[in-house]
C-alpha cells in the first residue's frame, strides 16, 4: 500500500486531476451499467415471443399486464404501443417511432462522456509528464537529469490506466445498448404486424 502511495505522490499535483477524471468516469460507468444492464435488459428473445403469442391470441390485456410488470426497455416499448389500442398501421408506426424517441435515448445517455473523460485523462497525463520533464531539465544536468526523468512518467502511466478502464467500460455498455436497441426495433415491427394480423417475420432468423 505504501509503495502505491509513494508511486502516486511522485507524480505530482496533476495526479489528483487525473484521479478526479477517473472517479467521474467510473461513476458514469457504474450508473450506465445499472441503467442498461440491470434495469433495461431482460431475456429479450423470450419476452418478445411471449408478447407476440399473447397479441396474436387476442389477449391484449394480458400482454399489457406483462409489459407493465417490468421496468426493462422492451416492455416499455410494448406498453406504449399496446395501450394505444389502435389497429391502423400508419398510426402504429408513428406511435412506434415516437416511443423509440422516448425509450432509446435512455440507453445511450452519457455514454459519450466516457470517451471524452478517457481523452481528458490522457491529455492530463501528457501534460503532467511534460511539466515534470521540464522541471527536471531545468534543475538538473547530465546523468542526474536522466535519472530524475523516471518519476515524470508516472502521470502518463496513471492516465493510460484510467483511459483503458474507461474505454473498455464504454465498449461494454455501448455493446449492451446496441443489443437492446436492435431488440426494440424488432419487437416494435413484429408487434405491429401482430396487431394488424399480418404474418409474423422473425428478424434475424431463418
Amino acid at each position: 500500500m505504501s509503495t502505491a502511495l509513494e508511486w502516486y505522490r511522485e507524480g505530482g499535483p496533476i495526479m489528483l486531476l487525473i484521479l478526479l477524471v477517473g472517479v467521474a468516469g467510473l461513476w458514469i460507468l457504474i450508473e450506465r451499467v445499472y441503467v442498461i444492464v440491470v434495469r433495461s435488459k431482460n431475456n429479450g428473445r423470450t419476452f418478445i415471443e411471449r408478447i407476440i403469442q399473447l397479441v396474436r391470441a387476442g389477449k391484449i390485456d394480458e400482454a399489457i399486464k406483462e409489459c407493465a410488470d417490468s421496468s426493462a426497455a422492451l416492455p416499455d416499448m410494448g406498453l406504449l404501443i399496446l395501450r394505444s389500442r389502435s389497429r391502423d398501421e400508419a398510426d402504429l408506426h408513428n406511435l412506434a417511432n415516437a416511443a423509440s424517441l422516448s425509450v432509446i435515448p435512455k440507453l445511450t445517455r452519457r455514454i459519450h462522456y466516457l470517451s471524452t473523460l478517457a481523452l481528458a485523462a490522457l491529455l492530463l497525463g501528457f501534460l503532467g509528464t511534460v511539466l515534470g520533464v521540464r522541471q527536471v531539465l531545468a534543475n538538473s544536468a547530465g546523468a542526474s537529469a536522466v535519472t530524475g526523468l523516471a518519476p515524470t512518467l508516472t502521470p502518463m502511466a496513471f492516465a493510460i490506466g484510467v483511459a483503458v478502464v474507461l474505454t473498455l467500460g464504454r465498449g461494454y455498455v455501448m455493446n449492451q445498448s446496441e443489443s437492446i436497441t436492435v431488440e426494440i426495433r424488432e419487437f416494435s415491427a413484429r408487434l405491429i404486424n401482430a396487431l394488424i394480423d399480418r404474418p409474423d417475420v422473425r428478424l434475424g432468423h431463418r
